[in-house]
């Protein structure tokens, strides 16, 4: 059974950073690609913040570049988001997604629970 373990949410002053992990447990699947999504207050969709492919090329939404930086540890499954100079407007709960390659070149998304961050002074 596969899970995404996040961590490393919280409370942030306005131009703090925080570090977000997910780490993808489990057997039998190779990585295509890890990343992250946000959800902000008041808004129904989530929007992209960045992500990784197994070829290391990494997708950032524009209201982050710069500030956000995601890298990978292939041995632990783990994906790492840097955000620095973290904004009152990135307040969100942070969702880590992982798309899964099983055996048959069955694919399948899966999604973490969530993990809250607030920037606020």
């Amino acid at each position: 059974q596969v899970q995404l373990v996040e961590s490393g949410g919280g409370l942030v002053q306005p131009g703090g950073s925080l570090r977000l992990s997910c780490a993808a447990s489990g057997s039998g699947f190779r990585i295509n690609a890890m990343g992250w999504y946000r959800q902000a207050p008041g808004k129904e969709e989530r929007e992209l913040v960045a992500t990784i492919t197994s070829s290391g090329n990494t997708n950032y939404a524009d209201s982050v570049k710069g500030r956000c930086t995601l890298s990978r540890d292939n041995a632990k499954n783990t994906v790492y988001l840097q955000m620095n100079s973290l904004k009152p407007e990135d307040t969100a709960v942070y969702y880590c997604n992982a798309l899964l390659t099983f055996a048959a070149a069955h694919q399948y998304n899966y999604w973490g629970q969530g993990t809250q961050v607030t920037v606020s002074s």
